[in-house]
């Protein structure tokens, strides 16, 4: 059983944008060795609070990363074995888990073992309809081997689990062949799929993979906000308890794959609700590089669409510090004081169109959280949802030491934990 993700906080990198190496004019070489520009903002990660980084492909490719070639060679792009085997030894050191992005659904023209694609025909099946993007044939037992011996291998090579792209276009059984004979060998690694939509328990149970990724949520929070309807995110948190009794998803309010949650948000002071909400709630939160000093980026539907999204950052971390980057050391340092809250449902206390009061609880430890969207403030009499409670934090002024009110300003928030 896996016990470490319980604690686990993750930061997600695409890491071919983030070096540099794609897109662009001329990729770099292996003798550049950009996959150790990881390593100079391991320590960023440390600060910031998280406790492992989840990458993107760093597999042999040609383009995105998604068109892999070979599973059992990093992207000549991103360097050589050494470098990988230098990142993961500093982030152990570290204390941070590392998480890979297995993409075993499709993989490129020029991959290595073409006898394990699936035809139709004379003719190779496309992942939704990109030339660039073969499918495998999940049928073959070649292949549940082949990727029973590609996640051991890096799983040796000290990888702590791993993401697996496009979970929801392979079928469940063919995860539930694989994913056994992995954890034999490593019974501590993690495994989440990528899934969309769809009947979420349903497809955990027939997979046997540990969480999917909460895109119900993902869509609730920038939603909700943006319409000023929080009855369309109460109703997603009472999805997401029923889950919870299950298994723990993945969350998130941004992703490699989708626009940030800044460019997402119509009003940019709701940036700040959106982490509140995905940072006191059940699941295992991942944040996604950049979104902690507010970038803005919007993916669009086009060949290069999602390179906005994916940004080259500096070699080292040189950006100041703002009140983006400071609420996200607040929230994750409050989220890993209370790492119940990794399966804690959520209880609405009150709730209308803009104002939305909610308690966060498992078993006898709860916290409270307020939000306003309203131009109007928020007041919680001490004898209703704020009896018996004190102020973590929250926008606006500080609160008084004795309660009698609590009010939530106009657009703020407010977390509270009992005396």
């Amino acid at each position: 059983m896996t016990t470490w993700v319980e604690h686990a906080i993750w930061w997600q990198v695409y890491p071919l944008g983030f070096v540099g190496a794609y897109p662009a004019a001329t990729p770099p070489t292996p003798a550049e060795h950009r996959l150790r520009r990881l390593v100079d903002w391991l320590d960023h990660a440390v600060r910031l609070g998280v406790s492992g980084i989840a990458l993107g492909p760093i597999f042999d490719s040609r383009t995105h990363g998604y068109d892999t070639t070979d599973h059992y060679v990093i992207d000549p792009r991103l360097g050589n074995l050494d470098d990988f085997d230098h990142l993961v030894t500093e982030a152990h050191a570290r204390g941070l888990r590392v998480l890979l992005d297995g993409v075993f659904n499709h993989v490129g023209p020029m991959f290595t073992r073409p006898e394990l694609f699936k035809r139709r025909g004379n003719t190779v099946a496309t992942f939704e309809g990109h030339d660039g993007l073969l499918t495998l044939d999940h049928s073959k037992p070649e292949l549940i081997e082949y990727v029973v011996d590609v996640m051991c291998h890096w799983l040796t090579r000290g990888a702590d689990g791993w993401r697996l792209d496009a979970a929801y276009a392979v079928p469940d059984r063919f995860w539930n062949a694989v994913l056994p004979n992995v954890r034999d060998r490593f019974p501590d690694a993690w495994f989440v799929g990528e899934v969309i939509h769809g009947d979420y328990p349903a497809r955990v149970q027939a997979s046997t993979v540990d969480s999917v990724t909460q895109y119900e949520l993902w869509k609730a929070i920038w939603s909700s906000l943006n319409d000023a309807n929080f009855h369309e995110l109460d109703w997603a948190l009472q999805r997401h308890n029923e889950f919870l009794n299950s298994f723990v998803p993945l969350t998130f309010v941004g992703n490699h794959d989708v626009t940030r949650i800044a460019s997402c948000l119509r009003d940019r002071r709701h940036r700040e609700h959106a982490l509140v909400i995905l940072l006191t709630i059940g699941g295992v939160p991942s944040i996604y590089a950049g979104d902690e000093w507010g970038w803005t980026g919007v993916k669009e539907e086009r060949f290069g669409g999602d390179d906005a999204v994916r940004p080259e950052f500096a070699p080292s971390p040189t950006e100041a510090d703002n009140d983006m980057t400071r609420l996200h050391r607040f929230l994750i340092g409050l989220r890993r004081d209370h790492p119940w809250l990794h399966r804690a449902r959520t209880e609405t206390l009150r709730i209308d169109n803009r104002q939305y009061v909610y308690r966060s609880t498992d078993g006898e430890r709860s916290i409270v959280v307020a939000l306003n969207v309203a131009d109007e403030p928020l007041h919680l009499p001490a004898d209703g949802a704020a009896a018996g409670y004190r102020v973590l934090g929250g926008s606006g002024a500080p609160a008084p030491a004795v309660l009698e009110t609590v009010s939530v300003p106009p657009q703020g928030w407010m977390i509270l934990a009992p005396h």
